[in-house]
Formats: C-alpha cells, sequence, structure tokens
C-alpha cells in the first residue's frame, strides 16, 4: 500500500521541505509515474479480489489453485516492493534539491504521517468501524512510512554506505530465517517488528521491517540512475533487471539459499513451474525481491520511451497514489458490501472485516476482474482531478498526501 513512495523529482525551492510542493508539478520523471501507476493499479487487482472473491482459500495453494488464479495473485507481487524501491529513489532526486536537515525533517514527519494513517483512515476503509476488535493492522502503509522513519536517520551516510548495508539486508536476512522470537523472551516482540510475520499484543503485523528498509535504502543508493540521459538509462535499467532475473533463475534452480520454502517437483510441469515461481513474501525473501524488482527494473527501462493513452493513464494513477491507496479499498468494500446486501447477504460486509465475509458469498474470476475495472474506471476522475489540484497549488500539505 503517499503519495505511497515519495513523488519524484521536486526541486528545492527554499530550505524548508514543506516548500516541496512548489515545483512538484513542474518536474517529474513520467517513467516513474507510470510504473507507480500500474503498480497501484495491480494492487487494486488484488485488494477487490478479496472483497469480491468466492475463494476461501490461498490463490498460491497448489493442492488448491489453478493457473489464473495464481497468475492474478503472483503478479501482485510486484507492488510492494516496487512501491518502496521507487521511494528511495524519489529521496536521491530530492537530496539533490534539499539540504539534509530539510530532507531529513520531511522524511520523518512524512513517515509518522503515514503509521498514523495506517492505524486510522486506512483501517477504518477495510473495516468500516474503529473498534479495532483485531488490533492494528500493520500492512504496507506502516512499512513505508517506517523505512521513511529509518532512511531520515540515515540519509547523511555517504550513498555506497547507504547502498552497501542495503544489499547486505537483502542479500543475507534468510540466513536469520531460524531465529524464532521465544528466542528472546520478553523482548520477542521486537523480533516480531524486524524480521517476522505474526500477532503482537495489539497488532497483527504483515510487514516486518527487515528487509523493507534496505528496499527503500537500495532505491536511495541505485537513485543515481536517473541522472543518465535517457537511453543509457533505459540500458542500464533493463541489464539490472536481467540480471536480477537471471539470478533468481540460478539460486532458485539450485534450491539451496534465498528462500525459506524450497520448490519441488509436482505431478505437472505447470505446477513445478508455479512452485519454482511461489516465492516468500512476508518478510520478502532475497528470491522474491530479485523476481520482482527485476522485473521492476525492466518495465522501468521499457517505459522511459513509451507514449499513448494507457500510459497517460497510468501517469494519472501515479501520480496520486496515496490518493488511489485509500479510495479504492473505500470503493471496493462498498460496493461489495451494497452488492453482498441486496443480494441477501445481510450487512457482515459493511460493517466488519472482508475476512468475515458470509457463507455463499463471492464470485469467479472474471466477476472479480470485472469489478476490478469498475473500480478503476469510478476512481479515474476523481484522479485526475486531485492530480490537477496538486499539479496547481503549492500549499505544503499536499507533499504529504
Amino acid at each position: 500500500m503517499s503519495t505511497l513512495p515519495i513523488d519524484a523529482l521536486s526541486p528545492r525551492t527554499s530550505a524548508d521541505a514543506l516548500s516541496i510542493p512548489n515545483a512538484h508539478a513542474r518536474t517529474r520523471l513520467a517513467s516513474i509515474d507510470a510504473l507507480r501507476g500500474l503498480v497501484i493499479v495491480l494492487m487494486a487487482l488484488d485488494h477487490v479480489r478479496d472483497y469480491f472473491t468466492n475463494v476461501s482459500f490461498d490463490p498460491l495453494d497448489l493442492s488448491q489453485t489453478n493457473l489464473a488464479l495464481f497468475l492474478t495473485r503472483w503478479v501482485t507481487h510486484l507492488c510492494a516492493p516496487t512501491f518502496i524501491f521507487l521511494a528511495g529513489v524519489s529521496v536521491y532526486l530530492m537530496s539533490k534539491k534539499l539540504e539534509t536537515p530539510a530532507l531529513r525533517r520531511f522524511l520523518l514527519t512524512r513517515g509518522l504521517w503515514l503509521i498514523a494513517l495506517e492505524f486510522t483512515v486506512i483501517q477504518f476503509a477495510w473495516t468500516f468501524n474503529l473498534r479495532y476488535e483485531h488490533g492494528l493492522f500493520m500492512q504496507v502503509i506502516w512499512a513505508i512510512g517506517a523505512s521513511m522513519i529509518v532512511l531520515s536517520l540515515v540519509v547523511s551516510w555517504p550513498r555506497w554506505l547507504i547502498g552497501t548495508c542495503s544489499l547486505v539486508l537483502i542479500a543475507g536476512h534468510n540466513l536469520l530465517d531460524g531465529i524464532e522470537p521465544e528466542t528472546f523472551g520478553q523482548w520477542s516482540w521486537v523480533w516480531n517488528l524486524v524480521h517476522v510475520q505474526g500477532e503482537l499484543t495489539y497488532a497483527f503485523l504483515l510487514y516486518p521491517l527487515i528487509p523493507w528498509i534496505a528496499v527503500m535504502g537500495l532505491g536511495f543508493y541505485a537513485g543515481v540512475v536517473f541522472d543518465l540521459e535517457s537511453d543509457t538509462r533505459k540500458r542500464v535499467l533493463l541489464r539490472v533487471g536481467a540480471t536480477c532475473l537471471v539470478a533468481f533463475v540460478l539460486l532458485r534452480a539450485m534450491n539451496v539459499y534465498g528462500d525459506p520454502h524450497p520448490w519441488s517437483g509436482q505431478s505437472t510441469v505447470t505446477l513445478t513451474l508455479l512452485d519454482f515461481l511461489s516465492v516468500h513474501k512476508y518478510p520478502p525473501s532475497l528470491l522474491y525481491l530479485l523476481a520482482t524488482l527485476g522485473i521492476a527494473s525492466i518495465l522501468l527501462g521499457y517505459l522511459e520511451k513509451l507514449k499513448g493513452r494507457a500510459f497517460e493513464v497510468m501517469q494519472t494513477f501515479g501520480r496520486v497514489p496515496l490518493f488511489v491507496y485509500v479510495l479504492h479499498i473505500v470503493l471496493a468494500h462498498l460496493a461489495a458490501g451494497s452488492i453482498a446486501l441486496a443480494m441477501g447477504f445481510g450487512d457482515v460486509l459493511l460493517k466488519n472485516l472482508f475476512l468475515a465475509a458470509p457463507e455463499g458469498w463471492g464470485f469467479g474470476l472474471l466477476g472479480v476482474y470485472l469489478a476490478w475495472l469498475g473500480v478503476l474506471i469510478a476512481l479515474y476522475p476523481a484522479c485526475r482531478w486531485f492530480g490537477e489540484l496538486k499539479r496547481r497549488k503549492r500549499d505544503w500539505w499536499l507533499a504529504y498526501l
């Protein structure tokens, strides 16, 4: 689930970080906006599926899934790594325009703001209540906010050091997979926050911080690529992406390191390939990040020269991703709840979590895709309006939306 990452290329007009929106409308990288828009659209598919599906099992469960359902879920793996990586890229671009104290202040306040949104507005969007019956939900917006706070603490370090530390965490964190939270006794919650998904006393943690903080740090380190001329940048992005995918295939084939769940031969070739692709997201394994960031890098390279109506639509969504993130959850929740009520399933979907869907509720994959398209069509005019508002206005608070 800000702009989810900070919007790109915000030239400095004063030493105060609150001046960022003043130049925000004047200079942007279209490819970054388009990729961000593409992945927010894919994220909407995943969340609409949560509300509308009639499937009660994990779409990645090879014993029950089918190819279309598996790929519908798997393609949304691109979302969180791309958002967080691009956030780091955008911080690098901002660092060329802002003095370090102003940049640090903006990252800190933006990070705290995103965490506050996660636990209030976004939690309400998911549940349509603020009773907190299940505690706090620490999802992708929490991870982005916390990663910004961590980056604010180290943003004055040499860029090579941030990059090195990030690569070490991404490549090496799977060595920690065998350490259980219980090892730390009363401090077990700290290890949960850092590396293990699960229930805390008053929260459910879906996104532990390692290696997400490193993904943002890697984006900050890699931001220098966007100083290059467009054709050169495209070549670099394509080569880096291809290298990541080759590394993914080789490491996954070796089945020795990089993911806590080794693949194995299945009853069919298709299922074997799906098992090969099924990598761990919570927290994201090395192989998960090689695959997703490799694809993201290739997409970013091809988007350098892409034009046309579809590109412009993705740009529109990508300019206001936090707006899209919050509003698409509200729309999907409201639509599913209203349809369920009209069909005689009661109001449980309207007043509780989507996880509490009544028995018999939901649609097949075609229905899910139609609902997804309906949500996007409903969102688009509002996104154009809000994007234009951000382009025209110079109010400081728009930098936080």
